[in-house]
């Protein structure tokens, strides 16, 4: 009766602790996909590269760091309150809903991108200067459109995501020895995900009209994996300056501009 209790407690917890930022964004987002089903934006795709698939100067340029969307956010929650373990859990569950729920975030939220993000426009992915290449189970190493690796991306973790041996969800049943690495790996992945939507389709996020949305679950994130060390910070540092400027309380007297419902 006390371990049931206790579970119960830990579900609770959890709900309450994770439910401020991450639903809003689930809502949000949904209402984007909405808004993108409509038809109710105008995008020139054919301006997006050059016909050898390389971005122009300007387009090079990290837009996403101006502030007049730097700003935009969807709420004013200490994200590093949100992501601290709260005391009678267990770090692996903890470690387990939430990489659960930021996978589905961040598969929402690229899913609003995706019609863009071809092997056309997007011939590698890349990140800044960075080129990921993607690495099969033999470790064959393979250089593959942002498409393809995000979809190799997103296979592999609902795979893991899903196996009963690896994210157990019932009470009482143990995690791998291995869980940790294979949180990390997914944490990694998906950090390359969100890496490629700013540098490669902050356009059509702008133009969907959720930046906010994006600069949110972003700043969620990152404080997350820094918080339990989930990815190496060699491995984040091409996309420093972002983390830096949304992982930085806006001052209380900051004009902040907030995402609405509609």
């Amino acid at each position: 009766m006390q371990e049931e209790t206790l579970s119960k407690r830990e579900s609770l917890r959890k709900e309450s602790q994770t439910r401020t930022t991450l639903d809003i964004l689930a809502r949000l987002l949904s209402v984007g996909m909405r808004f993108k089903r409509n038809g109710s934006y105008t995008l020139n795709r054919k301006s997006k590269t050059k016909p050898n698939g390389k971005k122009t100067p300007a387009e090079e340029k990290k837009h996403y760091l101006e502030p007049e969307y730097t700003k935009v956010r969807v709420v004013d929650s200490d994200l590093k309150e949100l992501v601290v373990l709260p005391r009678e859990i267990d770090l692996n569950e903890w470690l387990a809903s939430n990489t659960t729920t930021f996978f589905n975030l961040i598969n929402l939220q690229y899913s609003t991108i995706s019609e863009f993000c071809t092997g056309d426009t997007c011939q590698s992915m890349t990140a800044c200067n960075t080129i990921y290449y993607w690495y099969d189970e033999k470790g064959k190493k393979s250089k593959c459109t942002a498409p393809q690796y995000v979809d190799f991306v997103m296979s592999l973790v609902q795979k893991l995501v899903t196996d009963e041996d690896i994210f157990p969800t019932k009470y009482g049943k143990e995690f791998p020895n291995s869980f940790e690495s294979l949180v990390k790996k997914i944490c990694r992945y998906l950090f390359h995900v969100l890496a490629h939507i700013y540098w490669a389709h902050f356009k059509e996020t702008v133009a969907l009209e959720l930046q906010g949305h994006l600069n949110t679950l972003y700043a969620h994130f990152i404080v997350f994996v820094r918080e339990f060390n989930l990815v190496d910070p060699k491995d984040m540092c091409v996309m420093d300056d972002l983390s830096e400027v949304l992982c930085t309380p806006l001052p209380p007297n900051a004009q902040q501009n907030h995402v609405t419902e509609r």
